[in-house]
């Protein structure tokens, strides 16, 4: 089975719909495919209701983001209960939190003479969820860049001049909603956070102590080596290993979906005693498209 336990769609900064993302996932050979939206869940389903036509497993996900030692450090929930109330209540904070965010990196493009960028992200959200992926591609096609990485490396990035630093969720509160909403918090591309040894070892052993219970060792901006560091981390904190292409579009990012390194072998996958049954569609083979990704 192809597991990609980490997606993006247009309910936040991903570039396809729920359901054209199923569809690609399906076309690409993955088997069970997590939608993991940033603070949000509306897209879910609609995944859902694509994955029972195609027969493809949805695994009901979010990415939390969350402050720790005033690092932006993001959280997934994986198997969660997209309806639970004590979820839906914390994502909502963080939306309006990310909408505050949103407004002042629009006054500070402004400044910085670049006008409208506010407006022309949200509209290109066209969600709850406005981030800096949509003032890139704003400014990208407003010429301001050549891709989105440049846009990160010269406004959007932290300690850039358009870079608004902001208070998310604490570790312990993140961990609880996705807990109460039933599902397993997983922290997403450890290795991007660029800690050293010492911190990424405090952070681990609070984020164990919160009740997370997996790392995500395989990552597509993980390389060969950051995965087998990441395993050791895994097994030496106990950790369940998950792993995803992080997916936002095509172009966007690393890797297709489905297009990622398997786990090392001495690493316990987080899915070691999942029912697939618990997501599995109500409705197989309704009809059986060719799994390829040309043409899409």
């Amino acid at each position: 089975m192809n597991y990609d336990l980490h997606s993006h769609s247009t309910a936040s900064d991903g570039v396809l719909s729920p359901a054209a993302l199923v569809r690609r996932a399906y076309a690409c050979g993955v088997g069970v495919l997590a939608l993991t939206d940033h603070d949000v869940v509306d897209g879910i389903a609609e995944a859902r209701r694509e994955a029972a036509v195609l027969g493809l497993i949805l695994v009901p996900g979010v990415e939390i983001s969350v402050t720790w030692e005033g690092c932006l450090i993001h959280v997934l929930g994986l198997g969660i209960d997209p309806d639970d109330a004590v979820l839906q209540e914390g994502l909502q904070v963080l939306r309006q939190r990310r909408r505050q965010r949103a407004l002042e990196i629009g006054r500070r493009l402004e400044r910085l003479g670049i006008p409208g960028a506010y407006e022309g992200a949200l509209a290109l959200a066209g969600g709850d969820v406005v981030s800096r992926s949509h003032f890139a591609r704003y400014l990208v096609a407003q010429g301001f860049g050549s891709d989105c990485r440049k846009v990160f490396e010269h406004y959007l990035g932290r300690g850039k001049p358009a870079y608004v630093p902001y208070q998310w969720a604490a570790l312990q509160e993140a961990v609880h909603w996705i807990r109460t909403a039933g599902g397993q918090a997983v922290v997403a591309h450890p290795a991007r956070y660029r800690m050293g040894a010492r911190t990424f070892s405090a952070f681990l052993e609070a984020f164990v102590d919160a009740g997370g219970c997996g790392l995500e060792v395989v990552s597509s901006s993980h390389t060969p080596r950051d995965c087998r560091n990441m395993a050791r981390w895994a097994c030496r904190f106990g950790l369940r290993a998950s792993l995803g292409s992080d997916f936002h579009g095509p172009g966007e990012g690393a890797a297709e979906l489905g297009d990622i390194a398997p786990l090392p072998l001495e690493c316990e996958p987080i899915w070691v005693d999942w029912d697939l049954k618990r997501w599995q569609p109500e409705q197989w083979n309704v009809r059986k498209p060719g799994r390829t990704c040309a043409g899409i």
